[in-house]
């Protein structure tokens, strides 16, 4: 029979930076994995998810030459590259880029491309009779170099050199182009995992997915004194019925409970969880200290103070949670 002894309960007093790694992708080229979690949600110090892709500009058109493209100047996300500055944004200027044309058989796609050091380059894919969805094969899109971003296409049918048609050029996002924010993710900060809604596409050479790195701080934690009443912030079920003809039909609904707890103050003022409210924080359970089992809460702290004549400053504090309080067991 479980009885609370000895417990201890913790917020975040502080965070603990992580630079922006790469992050692994779990098989399926939809779910990845950070190597540090739970991920703060204080203001300024949120996870930032990057993968790699286009951000701004790099709209491609017909050169002035024969068998050449212009790039416009274009922003990409690519941390960890020559190209990226701290915040993993790589800025190149507009350009010029030449394509290659078939020379054994009739059809050649060309991927244009921001390299590691932030160049605009032409990757070709092979030739072919006639153009192919596959990457790799015969008339197809090349696989690009895994620090490479795909900003568009050029579909060239014929080995004679001439100007390029603007109906040759495609970038059509997730097909022909990588932007960073496509597809679109949600992020799960307790393990430190995006899901893309989404997979992929195994674009890249070795047949592999983006890049996908994430930067972000993990909290530090330290013990409040004085503490009683801890309640998780658990989902409930309600039932709710309609009446039909001869019965009822009925239906579940769940809601989401508020975390809360009680502290006892020094002073009701520069106690240091006065300090954080209004904040999203972590919050970390352990109904025995001495024990692995805890549990894991975020949500935005609030507070309502009592100042009894004679007694001790009650603060009953609230954990306004945007998910389940979750269970470890260490």
């Amino acid at each position: 029979m479980a009885i609370t002894n000895n417990p201890k309960l913790e917020y975040e007093s502080g965070q603990s930076f992580n630079d922006f790694e790469e992050m692994t992708d779990t098989g399926d080229a939809t779910t990845f994995d950070a190597s540090f979690a739970p991920w703060s949600g204080r203001s300024g110090f949120e996870a930032t998810v990057l993968p790699f892709g286009l951000a701004t500009g790099g709209a491609i058109t017909p050169g002035s030459s024969n068998d050449e493209v212009d790039v416009a100047a274009l922003t990409a996300y690519m941390p960890g590259t020559a190209a990226a500055n701290s915040d993993g944004l790589a800025s190149v200027g507009s350009g010029t880029v030449s394509v290659t044309r078939a020379v054994s058989d009739t059809h050649i796609i060309n991927s244009i491309t921001v390299d590691a050091s932030g160049a605009l380059a032409a990757v070709q894919g092979s030739e072919g009779t006639s153009f192919s969805e596959t990457r790799g094969a015969a008339g197809g899109p090349p696989l690009i170099p895994v620090d490479s971003v795909e900003i568009g296409q050029v579909r060239l049918s014929s080995q004679s050199s001439a100007a390029v048609d603007s109906t040759e050029i495609f970038q059509v996002v997730g097909t022909h182009q990588e932007r960073y924010d496509s597809p679109v993710w949600t992020e799960d900060p307790t393990s430190g995992e995006i899901t893309f809604a989404t997979a992929l596409p195994a674009i890249h050479t070795g047949t592999v997915p983006k890049q996908v790195h994430v930067r972000g701080y993990t909290p530090i934690f330290a013990e409040i004194p004085r503490v009683a009443n801890w309640v998780p912030a658990d989902e409930s079920n309600s039932v709710n019925t309609t009446e039909i003809y001869g019965g009822t039909l009925g239906s579940v609904s769940k809601s989401l409970g508020q975390a809360s707890f009680t502290h006892y103050g020094k002073d009701g003022i520069s106690d240091p969880i006065i300090k954080v409210k209004g904040e999203r924080l972590w919050f970390r359970y352990y109904q025995d200290k001495n024990r692995a089992p805890y549990q894991l809460t975020q949500g935005v702290v609030g507070i309502s103070r009592t100042f009894p004549a004679g007694d001790h400053v009650n603060i009953p504090v609230t954990i306004s949670a945007e998910q389940p309080t979750e269970d470890f067991d260490g």
